[in-house]
Protein backbone atom coordinates (compact mmCIF):
# COMPACT_ATOMS: atom_id res chain seq x y z
CA UNK A 1 0.00 0.00 0.00
CA UNK A 2 1.10 3.63 -0.28
CA UNK A 3 0.24 5.46 2.48
CA UNK A 4 3.42 7.09 3.50
CA UNK A 5 4.82 4.90 7.11
CA UNK A 6 4.86 8.33 9.04
CA UNK A 7 1.55 9.25 8.83
CA UNK A 8 0.27 5.03 8.93
CA UNK A 9 1.96 5.02 12.21
CA UNK A 10 -0.09 7.73 13.87
CA UNK A 11 -3.13 5.78 12.93
CA UNK A 12 -5.31 3.66 14.90
CA UNK A 13 -7.75 3.15 12.18
CA UNK A 14 -7.36 3.57 8.40
CA UNK A 15 -10.28 5.93 8.62
CA UNK A 16 -11.04 9.60 7.75
CA UNK A 17 -13.62 11.37 9.60
CA UNK A 18 -14.99 13.03 6.26
CA UNK A 19 -15.37 16.90 5.76
CA UNK A 20 -18.70 17.79 6.20
CA UNK A 21 -21.17 20.97 5.21
CA UNK A 22 -22.06 22.53 8.80
CA UNK A 23 -21.51 19.23 10.64
CA UNK A 24 -17.45 19.02 10.70
CA UNK A 25 -16.27 21.69 13.29
CA UNK A 26 -13.17 21.56 15.53
CA UNK A 27 -14.50 19.04 18.82
CA UNK A 28 -15.52 16.52 15.97
CA UNK A 29 -12.04 17.11 14.01
CA UNK A 30 -10.04 16.97 17.53
CA UNK A 31 -12.03 14.51 19.15
CA UNK A 32 -11.37 12.14 15.81
CA UNK A 33 -7.51 12.70 15.73
CA UNK A 34 -6.87 12.36 19.54
CA UNK A 35 -8.63 8.93 19.31
CA UNK A 36 -6.24 8.01 16.07
CA UNK A 37 -8.42 8.78 12.66
CA UNK A 38 -7.76 11.90 10.54
CA UNK A 39 -10.30 14.61 11.03
CA UNK A 40 -11.38 17.18 8.24
CA UNK A 41 -13.48 19.32 7.68
CA UNK A 42 -14.73 22.02 4.91
CA UNK A 43 -13.03 25.37 5.27
CA UNK A 44 -16.48 26.61 4.25
CA UNK A 45 -17.99 25.82 7.72
CA UNK A 46 -16.22 29.45 8.90
CA UNK A 47 -17.72 32.06 7.76
CA UNK A 48 -14.52 34.36 7.69
CA UNK A 49 -10.69 33.68 6.70
CA UNK A 50 -9.86 34.67 9.97
CA UNK A 51 -12.87 32.14 11.75
CA UNK A 52 -10.39 29.76 9.77
CA UNK A 53 -7.13 30.80 11.11
CA UNK A 54 -8.48 30.38 14.76
CA UNK A 55 -10.01 26.93 14.19
CA UNK A 56 -6.49 26.26 12.57
CA UNK A 57 -4.75 27.77 15.47
CA UNK A 58 -7.35 26.19 18.30
CA UNK A 59 -7.06 22.81 16.53
CA UNK A 60 -3.07 22.84 16.47
CA UNK A 61 -2.66 23.57 19.81
CA UNK A 62 -5.18 20.89 20.99
CA UNK A 63 -3.81 18.30 18.91
CA UNK A 64 -0.11 19.33 20.50
CA UNK A 65 -1.22 19.36 24.28
CA UNK A 66 -2.88 15.51 23.34
CA UNK A 67 0.66 14.32 21.95
CA UNK A 68 2.40 16.11 25.09
CA UNK A 69 0.12 14.23 27.39
CA UNK A 70 0.16 10.74 25.74
CA UNK A 71 3.85 10.84 24.59
CA UNK A 72 2.42 9.86 20.86
CA UNK A 73 1.89 11.90 18.21
CA UNK A 74 -2.28 12.60 17.57
CA UNK A 75 -3.46 11.78 13.52
CA UNK A 76 -3.09 14.81 11.88
CA UNK A 77 -6.24 17.32 11.07
CA UNK A 78 -7.42 17.76 7.09
CA UNK A 79 -8.82 20.91 5.62
CA UNK A 80 -10.99 20.52 2.94
CA UNK A 81 -10.89 22.94 0.10
CA UNK A 82 -13.78 23.38 -2.46
CA UNK A 83 -12.32 24.38 -5.32
CA UNK A 84 -14.80 24.91 -7.65
CA UNK A 85 -15.10 28.43 -9.44
CA UNK A 86 -17.82 29.87 -8.17
CA UNK A 87 -15.86 30.34 -4.36
CA UNK A 88 -14.19 33.48 -4.39
CA UNK A 89 -12.72 32.04 -0.91
CA UNK A 90 -10.07 29.48 -2.29
CA UNK A 91 -7.01 31.72 -2.35
CA UNK A 92 -7.62 33.41 1.65
CA UNK A 93 -8.42 30.04 2.66
CA UNK A 94 -5.54 28.41 0.39
CA UNK A 95 -2.75 30.93 2.66
CA UNK A 96 -4.69 30.41 5.95
CA UNK A 97 -3.37 26.34 5.02
CA UNK A 98 -0.27 27.00 4.29
CA UNK A 99 -0.01 29.85 7.02
CA UNK A 100 -1.00 26.41 10.02
CA UNK A 101 1.54 24.15 8.15
CA UNK A 102 -1.62 21.09 7.30
CA UNK A 103 0.46 17.92 6.93
CA UNK A 104 -3.02 17.18 4.36
CA UNK A 105 -5.52 18.69 2.17
CA UNK A 106 -8.28 17.29 0.35
CA UNK A 107 -9.60 19.10 -2.79
CA UNK A 108 -13.36 19.34 -3.90
CA UNK A 109 -15.82 19.80 -6.78
CA UNK A 110 -13.25 20.98 -9.40
CA UNK A 111 -9.51 20.38 -10.57
CA UNK A 112 -7.12 20.24 -7.75
CA UNK A 113 -4.31 21.86 -10.39
CA UNK A 114 -5.00 25.84 -9.05
CA UNK A 115 -4.09 24.69 -5.43
CA UNK A 116 -1.40 22.13 -5.99
CA UNK A 117 1.67 23.36 -6.47
CA UNK A 118 1.21 26.00 -3.46
CA UNK A 119 0.01 22.90 -1.40
CA UNK A 120 3.16 20.35 -2.34
CA UNK A 121 6.06 22.97 -2.42
CA UNK A 122 4.92 23.36 1.40
CA UNK A 123 5.29 19.79 1.51
CA UNK A 124 1.32 19.06 2.30
CA UNK A 125 -0.24 15.97 0.90
CA UNK A 126 -2.95 16.52 -1.32
CA UNK A 127 -6.22 13.74 -2.05
CA UNK A 128 -8.58 14.92 -4.35
CA UNK A 129 -12.11 13.77 -4.55
CA UNK A 130 -13.01 12.16 -7.88
CA UNK A 131 -15.95 10.29 -9.36
CA UNK A 132 -15.06 8.61 -12.41
CA UNK A 133 -12.15 7.00 -13.86
CA UNK A 134 -11.64 10.01 -16.27
CA UNK A 135 -11.44 12.38 -13.29
CA UNK A 136 -9.30 10.73 -11.79
CA UNK A 137 -6.90 9.84 -14.57
CA UNK A 138 -7.22 14.00 -14.67
CA UNK A 139 -5.97 14.22 -10.91
CA UNK A 140 -3.40 11.95 -11.19
CA UNK A 141 -1.61 13.78 -14.33
CA UNK A 142 -1.88 17.31 -12.22
CA UNK A 143 0.03 15.71 -9.36
CA UNK A 144 -2.06 14.67 -6.48
CA UNK A 145 -0.86 12.36 -3.97
CA UNK A 146 -3.95 10.91 -3.32
CA UNK A 147 -7.56 9.68 -4.79
CA UNK A 148 -10.86 9.77 -2.76
CA UNK A 149 -13.18 7.97 -4.73
CA UNK A 150 -16.25 9.36 -4.52
CA UNK A 151 -18.75 5.98 -4.50
CA UNK A 152 -22.61 5.29 -4.98
CA UNK A 153 -23.97 6.04 -1.41
CA UNK A 154 -21.84 8.39 -0.38
CA UNK A 155 -23.75 11.44 2.04
CA UNK A 156 -24.70 14.73 0.11
CA UNK A 157 -23.16 15.08 -3.39
CA UNK A 158 -22.45 11.29 -4.28
CA UNK A 159 -21.10 9.41 -6.94
CA UNK A 160 -22.58 7.00 -8.99
CA UNK A 161 -20.44 4.09 -9.29
CA UNK A 162 -19.78 0.78 -7.59
CA UNK A 163 -17.27 0.95 -5.23
CA UNK A 164 -15.57 -2.45 -6.07
CA UNK A 165 -15.66 -1.90 -9.75
CA UNK A 166 -14.01 1.61 -9.41
CA UNK A 167 -11.21 0.92 -6.84
CA UNK A 168 -10.15 -1.80 -8.93
CA UNK A 169 -10.26 0.15 -12.19
CA UNK A 170 -8.08 3.04 -10.59
CA UNK A 171 -5.51 0.17 -9.26
CA UNK A 172 -5.04 -0.23 -13.08
CA UNK A 173 -3.42 2.77 -13.40
CA UNK A 174 -2.33 4.60 -9.79
CA UNK A 175 -0.66 3.20 -7.41
CA UNK A 176 -0.61 6.19 -5.00
CA UNK A 177 -3.07 6.86 -1.95
CA UNK A 178 -6.69 5.78 -2.53
CA UNK A 179 -9.86 6.58 -0.16
CA UNK A 180 -13.08 5.01 -0.39
CA UNK A 181 -15.96 7.30 0.11
CA UNK A 182 -19.32 5.77 0.38
CA UNK A 183 -21.55 3.47 2.29
CA UNK A 184 -18.63 2.95 5.29
CA UNK A 185 -21.34 1.92 8.09
CA UNK A 186 -18.50 0.26 10.40
CA UNK A 187 -14.97 -1.80 10.75
CA UNK A 188 -16.13 -4.36 8.65
CA UNK A 189 -16.68 -2.15 5.64
CA UNK A 190 -13.10 -0.59 6.40
CA UNK A 191 -11.17 -4.15 6.17
CA UNK A 192 -13.28 -4.93 3.09
CA UNK A 193 -12.28 -1.41 1.62
CA UNK A 194 -8.50 -2.64 2.27
CA UNK A 195 -9.01 -5.87 1.07
CA UNK A 196 -10.06 -3.94 -2.56
CA UNK A 197 -6.84 -1.77 -2.73
CA UNK A 198 -7.97 1.10 -0.46
CA UNK A 199 -5.45 2.55 1.83
CA UNK A 200 -8.15 4.57 3.60
CA UNK A 201 -11.99 4.91 4.24
CA UNK A 202 -14.00 7.88 4.70
CA UNK A 203 -16.87 7.67 7.37
CA UNK A 204 -19.60 10.50 7.35
CA UNK A 205 -22.83 9.38 8.33
CA UNK A 206 -21.78 8.12 11.86
CA UNK A 207 -19.87 11.11 12.38
CA UNK A 208 -22.84 13.15 12.05
CA UNK A 209 -24.63 11.24 14.43
CA UNK A 210 -22.37 12.16 17.65
CA UNK A 211 -22.63 14.62 20.25
CA UNK A 212 -19.40 16.97 19.25
CA UNK A 213 -20.56 17.26 15.74
CA UNK A 214 -22.34 20.75 14.49
CA UNK A 215 -25.70 19.12 13.90
CA UNK A 216 -28.49 19.88 14.74
CA UNK A 217 -30.61 16.98 17.68
CA UNK A 218 -33.05 16.54 15.61
CA UNK A 219 -30.74 15.60 12.32
CA UNK A 220 -29.38 13.06 14.77
CA UNK A 221 -31.93 12.21 16.06
CA UNK A 222 -33.39 11.51 12.33
CA UNK A 223 -30.51 9.76 11.55
CA UNK A 224 -30.63 6.95 14.38
CA UNK A 225 -34.00 6.35 13.01
CA UNK A 226 -33.38 6.03 9.50
CA UNK A 227 -32.86 3.07 7.40
CA UNK A 228 -31.30 2.86 4.02
CA UNK A 229 -34.67 3.03 2.33
CA UNK A 230 -35.13 6.25 3.91
CA UNK A 231 -32.27 7.67 1.44
CA UNK A 232 -33.29 9.31 -1.87
CA UNK A 233 -31.16 10.48 -4.38
CA UNK A 234 -32.30 13.50 -6.46
CA UNK A 235 -30.90 16.58 -7.93
CA UNK A 236 -33.58 18.84 -6.77
CA UNK A 237 -31.85 20.69 -4.19
CA UNK A 238 -28.42 21.03 -6.02
CA UNK A 239 -28.65 20.45 -8.95
CA UNK A 240 -26.11 17.56 -8.52
CA UNK A 241 -27.48 14.19 -7.41
CA UNK A 242 -27.61 14.05 -3.50
CA UNK A 243 -28.78 11.38 -1.11
CA UNK A 244 -31.13 13.20 1.21
CA UNK A 245 -33.53 11.93 3.87
CA UNK A 246 -37.19 11.36 3.09
CA UNK A 247 -38.56 12.26 6.64
CA UNK A 248 -36.99 15.53 6.56
CA UNK A 249 -37.97 16.59 2.84
CA UNK A 250 -41.62 15.37 4.21
CA UNK A 251 -41.29 17.71 7.14
CA UNK A 252 -40.33 20.76 4.91
CA UNK A 253 -43.48 19.90 3.60
CA UNK A 254 -42.26 18.55 -0.03
CA UNK A 255 -43.88 15.50 -1.73
CA UNK A 256 -40.19 12.95 -1.67
CA UNK A 257 -41.81 11.15 -4.39
CA UNK A 258 -42.77 14.42 -6.55
CA UNK A 259 -40.15 16.92 -5.86
CA UNK A 260 -39.67 19.96 -8.18
CA UNK A 261 -37.44 19.90 -11.34
CA UNK A 262 -33.66 19.56 -10.96
CA UNK A 263 -31.39 22.08 -8.98
CA UNK A 264 -34.76 24.44 -8.23
CA UNK A 265 -33.87 24.43 -4.81
CA UNK A 266 -31.30 26.38 -3.89
CA UNK A 267 -30.38 24.73 -0.73
CA UNK A 268 -26.95 25.44 -0.37
CA UNK A 269 -27.43 29.33 -0.01
CA UNK A 270 -30.58 28.90 1.51
CA UNK A 271 -28.47 27.19 4.38
CA UNK A 272 -26.21 29.53 4.30
CA UNK A 273 -28.38 32.59 4.76
CA UNK A 274 -30.45 30.63 7.57
CA UNK A 275 -27.00 30.04 9.10
CA UNK A 276 -26.70 33.93 8.83
CA UNK A 277 -29.82 34.66 10.24
CA UNK A 278 -31.50 36.07 7.18
CA UNK A 279 -35.18 36.75 7.04
CA UNK A 280 -35.13 34.83 3.49
CA UNK A 281 -34.06 32.01 4.88
CA UNK A 282 -35.77 29.32 3.51
CA UNK A 283 -37.35 25.88 5.59
CA UNK A 284 -34.63 23.56 3.25
CA UNK A 285 -32.30 24.23 5.57
CA UNK A 286 -33.86 21.53 7.56
CA UNK A 287 -33.19 19.21 4.60
CA UNK A 288 -30.78 16.86 5.73
CA UNK A 289 -28.52 14.18 3.76
CA UNK A 290 -27.30 10.85 5.08
CA UNK A 291 -25.31 8.10 3.27
CA UNK A 292 -25.96 4.08 2.66
CA UNK A 293 -24.87 3.40 6.15
CA UNK A 294 -27.23 5.37 7.64
CA UNK A 295 -29.00 1.76 8.58
CA UNK A 296 -26.17 1.38 11.22
CA UNK A 297 -26.79 4.15 13.16
CA UNK A 298 -28.18 3.08 16.20
CA UNK A 299 -27.61 5.75 19.09
CA UNK A 300 -25.54 9.33 19.64
CA UNK A 301 -22.27 7.96 20.89
CA UNK A 302 -19.14 10.54 21.61
CA UNK A 303 -16.58 10.54 19.08
CA UNK A 304 -14.31 8.43 20.87
CA UNK A 305 -16.46 5.72 21.51
CA UNK A 306 -17.74 5.42 17.58
CA UNK A 307 -13.92 5.21 17.24
CA UNK A 308 -13.53 2.72 19.44
CA UNK A 309 -16.18 0.67 18.64
CA UNK A 310 -15.27 0.93 14.64
CA UNK A 311 -11.68 -0.60 15.69
CA UNK A 312 -13.05 -3.40 17.36
CA UNK A 313 -15.48 -4.17 14.50
CA UNK A 314 -11.92 -3.94 12.04
CA UNK A 315 -10.09 -6.25 14.03
CA UNK A 316 -12.45 -8.98 14.34
CA UNK A 317 -12.99 -8.08 10.66
CA UNK A 318 -9.16 -8.68 9.95
CA UNK A 319 -8.62 -11.53 12.68
CA UNK A 320 -11.63 -13.35 13.07
CA UNK A 321 -10.30 -16.39 14.91
CA UNK A 322 -9.89 -14.12 17.72
CA UNK A 323 -13.75 -13.84 18.19
CA UNK A 324 -14.17 -17.34 18.77
CA UNK A 325 -14.39 -19.31 21.89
Amino acid sequence: MSLPASLKSRLGLPLIAAPMFLVSGPALVKAACRAGVIGSFPTANCRTVEELDRWLADMADDLKRAADETGKPTAPLCPNLIVHRSNTRVPDDLAAVLRHKVEIVITSVGSPEPVLKPLKDAGCLVLADVASVRHAEKAVAAGVDGLVLLTAGAGGQTGWVNPFAFVRAVRKFWDGIVVMAGGMADGQAIAAAETLGCDLAYMGTKFIATRESLAKDGYKEMLVKSRLDDVLLTRAFTGLETNMLRPSIAAAGLDPDNLPMRGSIDIAKDINAAERDKPDAKRWKDIWSAGHSVSGVADIPSVAELIARTAAEYEIARHPERSRP
